[in-house]
């Protein structure tokens, strides 16, 4: 098998503008001709990992309390991001959001990433979040959502109790930091290449490019020269 250039992303599910980067990214990988030989890994980020674990609060409630942004401040930026959402295809309703403590949201994060659903799981606490306004720090609705993703209910109540997924989260903050992240979402792109932010399409692509045919030269595709014949195959067939 090929090896591929991997791709880490570090976001958290609360962060509107890493909602809006995976739509701008996902825009760029259908543009980008070698899709197929990229392994796209989702990172753990908490941009408030001192929240309480059930704050059953509205967002812009928790803003105004726990960061003492003012109400027009945080009513222009609700609908600063929303508008960008819309441009992005995605349908914002923040004033539905509920305020959450990720940390249970990224154990689900890294229970999903080990069955190959870690993107899956992304969206649909993503949409959880910030279109449906459910509570996403929740033991039971982050089942259902899990559920939703693909994932198998036993496992889920066990990633809860889980300290290996907790451990993997706590080394994912720890890899951020050490890389120097400071805000989400933010794009790694071989260990060579950073992209911060929410950027447009056509800086994804182009990035994308760049870290790839530089890849590329250092790990060139293996092609034989096949010379034909007689040959039987798995499924049976001889000729």
């Amino acid at each position: 098998m090929n090896p591929r250039m991997k791709i880490e992303i570090w976001s958290d599910v609360v962060c509107p503008f890493c909602y809006i980067g995976k739509r701008h990214f996902e825009a760029a990988l259908r543009d980008f001709k070698d899709r197929a030989n990229l392994d796209i890994v989702w990172k753990s980020y908490m941009l408030d990992p001192d929240a309480p674990a059930a704050i059953h609060k509205p967002y812009a409630q928790a803003l105004a309390e726990r960061k003492g942004f003012p109400a027009d401040k945080i009513a222009g930026m609700f609908q600063q991001v929303t508008q960008m959402a819309r441009a992005a295809g995605l349908d914002f309703h923040l004033e539905k959001a509920l305020a959450a403590n990720t940390f249970k949201a990224h154990q689900m994060i890294q229970l999903a990433k080990t069955k190959d659903l870690g993107d899956a799981m992304e969206e649909v606490l993503f949409r959880a979040f910030f279109t449906e306004g459910k509570d996403i720090g929740d033991e039971e609705v982050l089942t259902r959502l899990g559920l939703e993703a693909g994932l198998d209910k036993a496992e889920i109540s066990a990633a809860f109790a889980n300290e290996t997924y907790a451990q993997n989260v706590y080394s994912d903050l720890d890899e951020a930091q050490q890389l120097g992240i400071s805000g989400v979402p933010f794009f790694v792109l071989d260990r060579k290449y950073g992209v911060s932010g929410a950027q447009p399409v056509e800086v994804f692509l182009k990035s994308l490019e760049k870290a790839f045919d530089e890849w590329r030269t250092q790990n060139p595709e293996m092609k034989l020269e096949v010379e034909g014949g007689p040959a039987c195959t798995p499924d049976g067939f001889c000729g």
